[in-house]
């Protein structure tokens, strides 16, 4: 078995991982009638998880788990799309 293909699908499970979180990120903002934009959700997505970070730590007091997922899954496929690259040209 080529070891490539087990960072490949590390990364395609953490792009999964992160879409969803952004979209949770998304409908959360806009249940609480903040405006967001789905069209510019991609180029947004950065900015709207602050802005749920701030958000939230300003009703509860604490930033809620969902902004830390956001940030553990786009830094986990970044770390793996590293490692696939290095693995492959070994």
């Amino acid at each position: 078995m080529n070891l490539t293909v087990i960072p490949v699908v590390l990364v395609c499970l953490g792009l999964v991982w992160f879409v969803v979180t952004t979209l949770f990120i998304y409908d959360n903002l806009r249940r609480r009638g903040e405006s967001v934009s789905f069209i510019w959700l991609r180029a947004m997505a950065p900015w709207y998880a602050f802005r749920y970070k701030e958000i939230t730590k300003k009703e509860r007091g604490k930033v809620r788990p969902l902004f830390y997922h956001w940030i553990i899954s786009i830094n986990s496929v970044l770390v793996l799309v590293v490692l696939a690259v290095i693995v492959h040209y070994l």
